[in-house]
Order: structure tokens, then C-alpha cells, then sequence
């Protein structure tokens, strides 16, 4: 992004990225609460900007993160509550989540291990060398873009993290690593607008989404 500060707390239209995401997670009322995982030095930030914008439906706490994403889930997964069964993994740059998304992911989740938010991809995809030669054209069918939340049984999800630790494996997400151990994961229909904001140009496009009525600010 090229700013000071970390994108989650990037504003978008007057209000920090996260906040707008937090709102739209506990729109699904099958959440009991909500763990963030956070850098040890943002935690004072994050708790005012907590305060300035609650108070939330369900109880919200902070769990300081780790170097890689993969250490911050295993960090907050530590920190969820001893009767907590399922859990929703999310990332806070993506503010336009649908509670329904989440509950169907929770259901499915419940009922066979891991549920995976994802849409069918719509553009043929390249596989291109690393001097920008054309290597492949994959064949699109079958082919899926892998959105979050990731929701699992949290004894399935707690099993796959550890089992990482041991065996030095990182990953870029959750899944992979459910997946690595055997664990099923069923595909849940997401949605095109459950984008994921990474460059400056994309603060501007949820910007124009909110102004129409999309997300926790519509």
C-alpha cells in the first residue's frame, strides 16, 4: 500500500478497513465472538479504534499475532474458548463478506471438517515462466479462486496447524494445510464482490461499493 500504517487500518470511506469487515462478520448470527489477531505494537491502536466504532454484537478480543500468517491463526486458534467447536478463519482486508457466505460455510464446516469460500474462476488462466514466457494454459474447468473465511472444525484445524509445526511445512492458507493431512474440504459458493483489498486502487473500488449499499456500511 505504501502507507504508514498496516492496510486493516487503512480508512475507507472515514472508517478503518477492519472496522467495516468486523461489522460485516457479526451480521452472521451464528457467531459467538470474535478473536483478532494483531501485532503486539498495534494493539493500543486497534483497541481505540474498538471503542471509537462499537459497541459490536458479540464480544470482540485481541490475541497478539506471529511473524508469518500461518503462526498468527495457530496463535489465535490458541486463544479461542474452550467450547468453541467451529471457527471462522477471515481476513480482515476483506470487508464485503455475506452473512449468509458465513453461515453456509459454518454449516458445512460442521458437518464435514472444512469449509472452503471460493468462486469458479472466470478468466482463462496462464501459467507463465519466471521471464514471462506463456509455460501453460490451464484448463479452466474445474478450476476454482480460493476467497476466505475458511471455516473448520477447530479440532481438525488445531491437528493440521501442529502437525505443520512439526513437519516445517508453511502454507499461503488454511486449506492447504487440512488438506495435507487428509482432512475434507467442501467448496462453498462465495461471491465475486468478497474481494480482497490489496493495492491502493482497490481502497477506491471499496469506496465505490460502499457508497452503493454493499457491505456492513450499506
Amino acid at each position: 500500500m505504501g502507507a504508514l500504517l498496516p492496510k486493516a487500518f487503512l480508512p475507507v470511506a472515514g472508517t478503518p478497513l477492519f472496522i467495516h469487515t468486523l461489522r460485516s462478520l457479526v451480521r452472521s448470527t451464528l457467531l459467538a465472538r470474535v478473536v483478532i489477531v494483531i501485532a503486539p505494537k498495534r494493539e493500543s491502536l486497534c483497541d481505540e479504534m474498538l471503542d471509537s466504532h462499537g459497541p459490536f454484537s458479540v464480544p470482540v478480543r485481541l490475541a497478539q499475532g506471529g511473524p508469518e500468517r500461518q503462526d498468527s491463526v495457530r496463535l489465535g486458534l490458541a486463544a479461542l474458548d474452550v467450547d468453541c467447536e467451529v471457527v471462522v478463519i477471515h481476513d480482515a482486508a476483506r470487508p464485503f463478506i455475506a452473512a449468509e457466505v458465513i453461515d453456509r460455510s459454518i454449516a458445512v464446516a460442521a458437518e464435514v471438517g472444512g469449509a472452503l469460500v471460493a468462486v469458479p474462476a472466470r478468466d482463462t488462466i496462464k501459467r507463465v515462466s519466471g521471464d514471462g514466457v506463456v509455460a501453460e494454459t490451464l484448463p479452466r474447468q474445474g478450476l476454482w479462486l480460493a476467497q476466505t473465511p475458511q471455516t473448520f472444525r477447530v479440532s481438525l484445524i488445531r491437528e493440521a496447524h501442529a502437525r505443520a509445526v512439526t513437519d516445517g511445512v508453511l502454507a499461503t492458507d488454511d486449506a492447504t494445510l487440512v488438506e495435507r493431512i487428509g482432512g475434507k474440504i467442501q467448496v462453498v459458493l462465495g461471491d465475486p464482490c468478497n474481494l480482497k483489498i490489496t493495492t491502493p486502487e482497490d481502497l477506491l473500488l471499496a469506496e465505490a461499493m460502499l457508497q452503493k449499499g454493499l457491505g456492513a456500511g450499506g
